[in-house]
This record gives structure tokens, C-alpha cells and sequence, in this order.
């Protein structure tokens, strides 16, 4: 018996705790009567006007609950912008360029040989070894761009800041730091 009175208690207790607070109301201001008057149009018109009045402010109250959406200028990933003023933002997007593995490996690939090909030009004097240096840098990395990770390569736009974040991702690559480059920024590598 003591233990049904001990749940019925705690059943009570839970619907009270469960049980919204009555919130008090307010005391409505009386209008003070006024005498009646002959209907006019501008009765009309006043009454427009206040009613007009009532559903700007809702609409005013409608809309401060909405959350704000962010201006334009902010984005959710760093690489979805159309304009790169600094190579520090310039970085992500290259990144994300390279999203594929296979891809950045035939960009170390080009470039690891455009580096040897330059490296043995200019040791030995034959500077014809040059122009294939940069014919191979290009060749293997746009072969990447078209046939694996099916996008337009950053050089069209970006050639500069392009040239040097390849560089920047072959050294990445080397030190075994690409991983972490692209974990920083959110880009999943596939």
C-alpha cells in the first residue's frame, strides 16, 4: 500500500513539474466612451489608415523572428568565391581543385619531372630541355584536371597564383602534409 501511495505521488509530482505556468494576464486599458458622431468618410479612412497600421507592425513582428540569412560576402567553405585577391585565399579553392588523389599524384608526377628536366637543362646547357620541362609540368596536370577530377584547371584564371600553390602542394605532398591541408579546411579527399 505505502509504495502505490509513493508512485501516486511521484506521478503527481511529474504532472506538476510537467504543467505550464498560467501566465498572468494583464488588466486591459479601458477606452474611454466617446460621443457618437455622424458617420463621415474620414471615419472610414482613419479606420483604414489604423488597420494599415496593425498589420505593418505584425508584419514587422513576423519578420524579426526569421533568422537573418548571412550577407553574401560570407561563405560557407572557403573556396566558393569568384575572386582571389591574396594567395592565403587562393589556397583553399586550389585545394579543392585537387580533391582527388590521383589527381594531385600526376600533378607531383609533372612537376617532380618538369623540375628534373629544368635541373638538367640548365646543368648541361641544353635549354631546348626547358620548354619540355614546362610542356610536361602542364601536360600532366591538365590530363588530370580534364580526364580525373573533370574541372577547368585554376591556370586559366589564377596562372600565377596557381603556378606557385602547385609548387606549394608538391611540397605538401613530399613532407607527407597534404592530408593535413585539406582536413584544415574541410575538403575530403577521395
Amino acid at each position: 500500500m505505502a509504495t502505490k501511495k509513493k508512485k501516486t505521488a511521484r506521478k503527481a509530482a511529474v504532472k506538476k513539474s510537467k504543467a505550464k505556468p498560467k501566465a498572468k494576464s494583464k488588466p486591459k486599458a479601458r477606452a474611454k466612451a466617446k460621443p457618437a458622431k455622424k458617420s463621415s468618410g474620414k471615419k472610414r479612412a482613419t479606420t483604414k489608415r489604423r488597420n494599415s497600421q496593425k498589420a505593418s507592425t505584425s508584419r514587422v513582428a513576423r519578420t524579426s523572428l526569421r533568422i537573418p540569412e548571412p550577407p553574401p560576402t560570407q561563405y560557407r567553405y572557403a573556396w566558393e568565391r569568384d575572386n582571389y585577391e591574396t594567395l592565403k585565399s587562393f589556397w583553399p579553392f586550389y585545394l579543392h581543385e585537387h580533391s582527388r588523389r590521383s589527381n594531385r599524384l600526376l600533378h607531383f608526377v609533372g612537376s617532380t619531372l618538369a623540375l628534373l628536366l629544368a635541373a638538367v637543362g640548365i646543368g648541361t646547357g641544353t635549354y631546348i630541355l626547358m620548354l619540355f620541362a614546362l610542356i610536361s609540368g602542364y601536360a600532366f596536370a591538365w590530363f588530370g584536371h580534364f580526364f580525373i577530377e573533370k574541372n577547368r584547371p585554376a591556370t586559366f584564371k589564377y596562372p600565377l597564383k596557381s603556378f606557385i600553390s602547385d609548387w606549394r602542394m608538391w611540397y605538401a605532398m613530399l613532407t607527407g602534409n597534404i592530408d593535413r591541408e585539406l582536413k584544415k579546411f574541410g575538403i575530403v579527399s577521395r
